[in-house]
């Protein structure tokens, strides 16, 4: 498999930001799991974000300094455009991550992943098939496996994250599973309760991590801005009225990363403090680490 030659596009001289952002690009997946922090699924739609819309931000996150992107979902490997999206992210030197199921990878995808500063991520459940299954709501373990396996052998930077569900769920066995497979990135967390996971209850800021907005932001498939995927019930602008760089500067951006990270609320949880892991980045994320949620 030929590698493509990147010829990186000049990053602009004006740069106010910095960081990391998710380009949360789909609804869309073909798996249906039962702790789905935005409500993926087969049913789920792209968006009323175009191309070009995506091409933009992309633009404008190079100038307000963003280094690091993670496509995301739903499924990202799904949206028409994703592939496009990401060589565009490519072009101008920032690291690209591709947090996907791996239940099926395009040809087209693996060429991608190879060319440097791309890298993907997925999330792994279990050792035992049926468990893994049950779990994502479709029989995914085998594909996701051996795209797993597909990525090491080719050399493709990969981090999985180890989701434990609870109820005696194999993860120390998923983790050996793993070891054994040549991963040397693999992360552990628990279901957060955001999504299908709240079971009804309303998202609560005592729920998140407490660094959302501190140097990344996430762009959902119809624009909203918020200060990570787990917080999107907390919009702070949409990039289809306004500029990316506004945005992340605005007033509502300060004020949202304020009440996450006040007092009052950090009580509900260790914030990241505890934790020498969260200094970098809150999983998932690019590069990846451990986060511990609040419960």
């Amino acid at each position: 498999m030929a590698v493509p030659v990147v010829e990186h596009l000049p990053l602009p001289a004006h740069r106010t930001g910095g960081g990391f952002l998710w380009l949360d690009l789909t609804r869309k997946c073909q798996l249906k799991c039962h702790h789905c922090l935005n409500d993926s699924g087969p049913d789920g739609q792209h968006g009323t974000m175009t191309r070009a819309d995506w091409i933009r931000v992309i633009d404008e996150a190079a100038a307000s300094g963003v280094r690091a992107v993670q496509l995301f979902g739903g499924e990202p490997l799904l949206h028409p455009d994703s592939i496009e999206i990401a060589n565009h992210a490519l072009l101008y030197g920032m690291a690209v991550e591709v947090y996907s199921n791996l239940v099926h990878v395009p040809d087209p995808w693996w060429a991608v992943f190879m060319i440097g500063g791309a890298q993907i991520a997925t999330s792994y459940y279990s050792d035992d098939p049926d468990e893994h299954n049950a779990i994502t709501g479709r029989k995914s373990h085998a594909r996701t496996s051996a795209n797993i396996a597909q990525a090491v052998r080719l050399g493709i930077p990969i981090r999985v994250g180890i989701i434990d569900c609870g109820g005696g769920q194999r993860v120390e066995e998923a983790r050996r599973e793993l070891t054994a497979m040549g991963v040397q990135r693999i992360k552990t967390d628990a279901v957060r309760p955001f999504g299908r996971a709240a079971c009804g209850q309303d998202p609560s800021a005592s729920n998140l991590c407490g660094r959302c907005g501190d140097g990344r932001a996430s762009v959902g498939p119809d624009g909203d801005v918020s200060l990570c995927v787990f917080s999107t019930w907390l919009s702070v602008g949409n990039v289809l009225a306004g500029s990316l760089e506004d945005i992340l500067t605005g007033d509502a951006m300060a004020a949202a990363s304020a009440h996450i990270n006040s007092p009052v609320v950090r009580n509900g949880g260790n914030g990241g403090d505890d934790d020498d892991d969260n200094e970098d980045e809150c999983s998932p994320g690019f590069p990846g680490s451990e986060c511990t949620p609040r419960n």
